[in-house]
């Protein structure tokens, strides 16, 4: 392992397009939007930048097509000083994109079309095995093959590294991928699927969670939206740490800060606890932020 720690994002790259509304349409129904923009996205590329501005050595493994929606990805992942010399070129498929629909309260719902994002596998692995050797912690994600990940973890783990995954969106992680993991993070309706049991969207009900979830994973991170986040390890640890109350402008990224920034502080030497102090902190932060402002 190398002296200086290295946050690898194994994951989505998508072209989001925002559009901006006073509510978001039920089924049928036709609502009048305000405005619209286009803007770098995929939780991948958006952990990864966020890793980065946190001030840690970052690259980004991923796939694109060669077009302008991969293209603009690319120049993004540049400009905010992620690496991204294993981010393919595939000519087979179109760059995922998503749409986002926000409404006036900063909430949104998005529908995704992971085009080239579903090609990543065992070949990425290879022409990155160098880096991946030298990682010090991997992020991963369930917008891409469950195989790729797998793939991805077995090459950091076995080099020593350690392997932290965003299990969203929610679906069952196979039996390959989960004792590949070292960190898992969650949202309420991620860790319901997981456990096996309702959770409650609130500190108590994640960190209740987060207790069933140390069976299958070494530290667990279950997050309870605008409530906070709580954490448990198999070492007995446990804590919650409530949200940083700001005036919400839009939630639409939140969560990929927040991993961004707690894998970035795990990398840089710190204790999970403290890292996650650190990431909740910066949640808050970029919730408060108009979409505009974001750096």
């Amino acid at each position: 392992m190398t002296s200086s720690p290295i946050v690898t994002v194994f994951g989505s790259l998508h072209y989001d397009i925002a559009v901006f509304g006073p509510d978001r349409p039920r089924k049928g129904e036709t609502v009048t939007g305000t405005s619209w923009h286009p803007k770098f996205g995929g939780k991948g590329g958006n952990q990864a930048v966020s890793a980065a501005r946190a001030g840690i050595s970052t690259s980004m493994i991923g796939a694109v097509a060669d077009d302008d929606f991969g293209r603009f990805l690319i120049a993004n992942l540049k400009s905010k000083n992620v690496d991204h010399t294993f981010v393919r070129r595939d000519a087979s498929q179109s760059t995922g994109m998503s749409v986002a629909i926000f409404d006036a309260d900063g909430d949104y719902g998005a529908v995704i079309v992971s085009g080239s994002n579903l090609t990543l596998g065992e070949h990425d692995i290879t022409a990155a095995h160098d880096l991946l050797s030298r990682t010090t912690i991997l992020v991963l994600q369930n917008e891409i093959p469950d195989a790729a990940n797998v793939a991805a973890a077995k090459a950091v783990r076995q080099a020593g590294g350690r392997v932290l995954i965003n299990a969203a969106p929610a679906r069952i992680l196979s039996d390959d991928l989960q004792p590949l993991i070292d960190i898992i993070v969650v949202n309420a309706i991620e860790a319901e699927m997981l456990a096996g049991v309702p959770v409650v969207e609130t500190l108590d009900g994640a960190l209740d969670a987060a207790l069933k979830l140390v069976n299958f994973f070494p530290e667990v991170v279950v997050t309870a939206g605008g409530a906070g986040v709580a954490y448990a390890n198999r070492a007995g640890d446990k804590i919650v740490v409530e949200a940083v109350k700001v005036k919400v402008e839009s939630t639409h990224g939140a969560g990929d800060q927040f991993i961004g920034v707690l894998a970035a502080e795990i990398a840089s030497g710190k204790a999970t606890i403290a890292a996650l102090h650190k990431a909740n902190t910066e949640a808050g932060k970029f919730v408060g932020t108009p979409e505009a402002d974001r750096i």
